[in-house]
């Protein structure tokens, strides 16, 4: 019985190193395969893990990244919380390809960045519980600063009397088929001065091209969060590394 327990916990103890090796090779393949700027964290699931490589197939990956960054607008912003769980991954020996049967995946940019990237004058911010809910972010900014953001050349007495006022709008946020992010205004506040609404709908209404995302899983679907717009979707036959 005792010799049983010794030979059980060095099994278990070589499991453990060996999948902590596997870890890291997969880690460093998935940045070099992926052209990322830094090194994912990765998880093996599963015991024992020595058998699912001689089956050559994992149960599931959990990978992690922080630090990415993409472009937005012409804009550079910070991806956080990159997240993907990838199932029935199928490896060689030197795990020097790996293949997820299917994967799920989210993504992060914070408000602060999406608004970095929006047209002059237009802040992003969080819309509330309810509003979130339906997709909705809520987009404020100075009136002239908008306008003249759309090129809008404002004589003197007009600037004047729109001077210091504040539009806000709640916007329905969506991915279109390329995958750039599209923000829509429910309605807009009626104008003391007429004649600039279309011009106020331009700098209000936007889509928002994200470029540099990691490209193992598509992208299909946003919602709005508290921290920000958060991105998710799914892929099948995701090529990870090879």
């Amino acid at each position: 019985m005792i010799i049983a327990i010794v030979l059980g916990g060095i099994f278990v103890a070589a499991d453990r190193i060996a999948v902590n090796i596997a870890e890291s090779k997969t880690a460093d393949k998935i940045k070099s395969s992926q052209r990322l700027s830094s090194t994912p964290d990765v998880s093996i699931k599963g015991f024992p893990f020595l058998t699912q490589v001689v089956a050559k197939e994992l149960d599931e990956v959990d990978v992690s990244l922080s630090g990415v960054t993409a472009t937005a607008g012409g804009h550079s912003v910070n991806v956080t919380e990159v997240t993907a769980e990838l199932h029935a991954v199928k490896i060689d020996s030197s795990f020097s390809s790996a293949v997820a049967g299917r994967a799920e995946g989210a993504a992060q940019i914070s408000y602060a960045d999406l608004s970095k990237a929006a047209p002059k004058g237009a802040t992003v911010g969080y819309a509330g519980a309810d509003r979130a809910a339906k997709g909705q972010v809520k987009v404020t900014g100075p009136l002239t600063d908008l306008l003249e953001g759309q090129g809008v050349s404002l004589p003197a007495p007009v600037k004047a009397l729109l001077q210091g006022r504040t539009v806000s709008a709640y916007s329905t946020v969506s991915l279109n088929g390329s995958g750039s992010v599209q923000l829509r205004a429910e309605a807009l506040p009626k104008l003391p001065v007429p004649g600039f609404e279309q011009r106020l709908r331009k700098a209000v209404d936007y889509d928002l091209k994200i470029d540099g995302m990691p490209s193992s899983i598509k992208l299909n679907k946003v919602t709005a969060t508290e921290a920000g717009l958060r991105f998710s979707g799914e892929g099948t036959e995701v090529r990870l590394a090879g």
